[in-house]
């Protein structure tokens, strides 16, 4: 049992920022991220004797990871709405250009559908059109199409 909670432990170490990059794209809220992230790992812990590596286990983690964004974001709009504390002073602020260009980017994205963020945001952690589309489940054509499609919209989206 030793041995697997070692094992566990390091492939959380090794995908962290992946999980956190996902739990990011779903909510601005740093508690919510947080919540997410453990929702996730409690997923990943109880699935983890299942994997039967027959896929990439990054493939796997953003699988986990994204289905359970989904369902937490379905929920929190089925539940009615929440209303988060902020503060109107972010004291981290980046002004250069290429802060406000990548802030405007996640603007843009944040407007999309939950399945379009997704597609993007796998995209732009680097994936391949056969990783996306296994994640997906859609085809290689499919997510070239959707792809094509959701930067077209951004395009078009001002922020």
């Amino acid at each position: 049992m030793e041995n697997k909670e070692q094992e566990f432990t390091q492939l959380v170490r090794e995908h962290k920022s992946t999980i956190y990059s996902v739990c990011y794209m779903f909510s601005k809220d740093s508690d919510e991220i947080d919540d997410l992230f453990q929702e996730i790992l409690i997923r990943l812990w109880k699935g983890y004797d299942s994997f039967r590596a027959e896929s990439d286990v990054r493939t796997w983690i953003y699988r986990v990871a994204l289905n359970c964004c989904l369902n937490a974001d379905k929920k929190r709009r089925q539940g009615g709405q929440r209303v988060p504390l902020s503060v109107d002073i972010d004291p981290f602020e980046d002004t250069n250009d290429r802060a406000l260009q990548t802030k405007r980017l996640y603007a843009r994205i944040n407007q999309l559908g939950l399945v379009d963020r997704a597609i993007i945001l796998l995209w732009l952690e680097g994936l391949s059109y056969e990783e996306i589309g296994a994640i997906m489940g859609i085809s290689v054509k499919n997510v070239s199409f959707q792809l094509y499609r959701i930067k077209e919209e951004l395009k078009k989206s001002h922020i």
